[in-house]
């Protein structure tokens, strides 16, 4: 472990590390989880509940057939971008909102669809280009740090990957933002936090980023890539160590807090500043 946060912390203190952000972060700052979003397709198409357990659909598998019951996913949208946002002073209260802005990273990807890591570079005064399409790519700038929304997001309904259909389509990982994600990663160390290793899609991932380095004939030169977790799992963690993944993690009871500790420390040994 020591060598490990060694590794990733001299990654970020060069500028040569990339954040991937998953939902666990946006629920930190008062977002709904999946289920709610599940129980709100439920009610709005009739299906029952399920009593106990983890329901009958995915929420992937109701959004689809939500698209084929009403003709398309607008009010859907239209109810997470309602449910899905927070205020300024929610995120200006985030201490892992502050504590990635103050990472300085170049890159972040995020699966969520919400605006808060937007809404915190604004905040804390950071210079950013959000990347949701191909057409954003353009605008990249090398002075700002891009937040990439690997899902889309709200601010357009093409972009958003939430059907099953959109998922399958994103198998194939040649998106323009796959494409990109391929090319960043390449020559980058990647650290995963706020995500549960159950999600299939970044399992996915990983797989796709351990396969593009092995079928380069290079896996040697590969910089080391990391996910965090708030308990430590050998099962988990034997895995991921096939696919090259260090699992890096901190004791505590409250998975939250056991981020912000992890990130905390993160930022200490990098030697960023405020």
């Amino acid at each position: 472990m020591p060598d490990a946060m060694e590794k990733l912390a001299e990654a970020v203190r060069h500028r040569s590390a990339i954040l991937f952000v998953g939902a666990g972060v946006s629920m930190s700052v008062g977002l709904p989880s999946w289920d709610k979003l599940i129980r709100h397709m439920e009610d709005e198409l009739g299906i029952a509940h399920e009593s106990g357990g983890n329901g009958r659909y995915s929420y992937q598998t109701l959004a689809e057939y939500y698209r084929l019951q009403q003709g398309s996913l607008g009010p859907l949208r239209s109810w997470m971008d309602r449910n899905w946002s927070v205020s300024r002073e929610k995120v200006e209260a985030s201490a892992l909102h502050r504590l990635i802005v103050g990472m300085d990273f170049p890159i972040i990807y995020t699966t969520n669809y919400d605006r808060n890591l937007e809404v915190a570079f604004e905040i804390y005064g950071r210079d950013f280009v959000k990347v949701a399409n191909a057409r954003d790519v353009s605008r990249v700038r090398p002075e700002a740090s891009q937040i990439v929304k690997f899902h889309g997001d709200f601010d357009e309904d093409a972009s958003m990957v939430l059907t099953e259909t959109d998922y399958f389509n994103r198998l194939s990982f040649d998106s323009p933002l796959d494409v990109k994600f391929r090319a960043d990663a390449l020559g980058r160390t990647i650290l995963f936090i706020g995500y549960s290793l159950s999600d299939m899609n970044i399992r996915l991932l990983l797989h796709r980023l351990w396969q593009t380095w092995r079928d380069s004939g290079y896996e040697e030169d590969r910089p080391p890539s990391f996910v965090f977790m708030p308990h430590r799992d050998p099962v988990e963690e034997a895995v991921l160590a096939r696919w090259d993944i260090t699992m890096l993690s901190e004791e505590g009871d409250d998975p939250q807090q056991a981020l912000r500790t992890f990130l905390e420390r993160l930022k200490e040994m990098a030697g960023r500043r405020e």
